[in-house]
């Protein structure tokens, strides 16, 4: 026998879609959907989480919606916050709620997990234009330097210089990856001063005349350090992509090499295989 599930209360059924016309501003309180039962031998939490899911179903709960905090919620329903806790975590399992830190829970949607494909080479600049997403970036750090380490990746001198460039990617202001690159200046020069708040790839083919034309990547499962917990706003480790890319120009040369990291409840990689 399956799981029993519990939606919408009737009066919440009933006027769903005229309260979902209404402005955010105007639409009532989530509390005004919520009813929990004592007379059924579904768990409190469980009996919370199906009508939160039906609210996140029906866009009563848009995304970006920030849930009420635990306290508050429990001290409305009159229930202990562990068990909002338990149903807000089942639903971050079930990939509807992201962690944003001190903001605490907030709606990510049905389906709105980036699924970028593989291809093709392109960069995380056109990467989220594609999937409709605005993309920004911050840079976190940016200097030349000599890494012997690096620089045998490259098959260069060990005192070749290397342009090191520290960035948090994101997707719609919600931060998507960290990544560390590493380019080579012998190769374009032009790098060393140029603006890189945009997209790299198009300042390398346009200020450089490196256009990136094949890359070598793997990708690795890791858990983020306590610093890049706090850098995607996670209350605990969330698993994540770690993506080491190779980038060549057309003449062989390689141009960059990057390592990023990729939040693993936000994203997934789509491959197209044939035989």
């Amino acid at each position: 026998m399956g799981k029993p599930t519990l939606r919408l209360i009737p009066e919440a059924n009933v006027e769903a879609k005229e309260k979902l016309a209404l402005n955010p501003a105007d639409r009532p309180s989530i509390m005004t959907y919520l009813r929990l039962r004592d007379d059924t031998a579904m768990p409190l939490y469980q009996q919370l989480e199906e009508q939160l899911l039906a609210l996140i179903e029906t866009g009563i709960l848009s995304v970006g919606t920030i849930l009420p905090a635990e306290r508050q919620l429990a001290e409305s329903l009159g229930v202990s916050r562990v068990t909002i806790q338990r149903a807000y975590i089942a639903l971050r399992q079930r990939q509807l709620l992201i962690s944003q830190g001190r903001k605490g829970f907030v709606v990510r949607g049905v389906g709105d997990q980036i699924r970028p494909g593989m291809d093709r080479l392109k960069g995380f600049t056109e990467e989220m234009r594609e999937l409709g997403k605005v993309p920004s970036s911050k840079i976190l750090d940016r200097r030349v330097v000599q890494d012997r380490s690096i620089s045998s990746i490259f098959g260069l001198p060990s005192t070749a210089p290397l342009l090191r460039l520290t960035r948090v990617r994101c997707g719609d202001d919600i931060p998507m990856s960290r990544e560390i690159a590493w380019y080579n200046l012998a190769a374009a020069p032009a790098l060393e001063e140029a603006n890189l708040s945009g997209s790299v790839y198009a300042c390398l083919a346009e200020k450089c005349g490196a256009r990136l034309v094949k890359c070598e990547q793997t990708i690795e499962a890791t858990t983020p350090t306590q610093q890049e917990c706090e850098l995607f706003a996670f209350d605990e480790p969330v698993p994540c992509l770690l993506i080491k890319r190779h980038s060549f120009a057309g003449d062989g040369q390689m141009i960059e090499y990057v390592e990023g990291l990729f939040r693993g409840d936000m994203y997934s990689y789509r491959l197209k295989l044939s035989g």
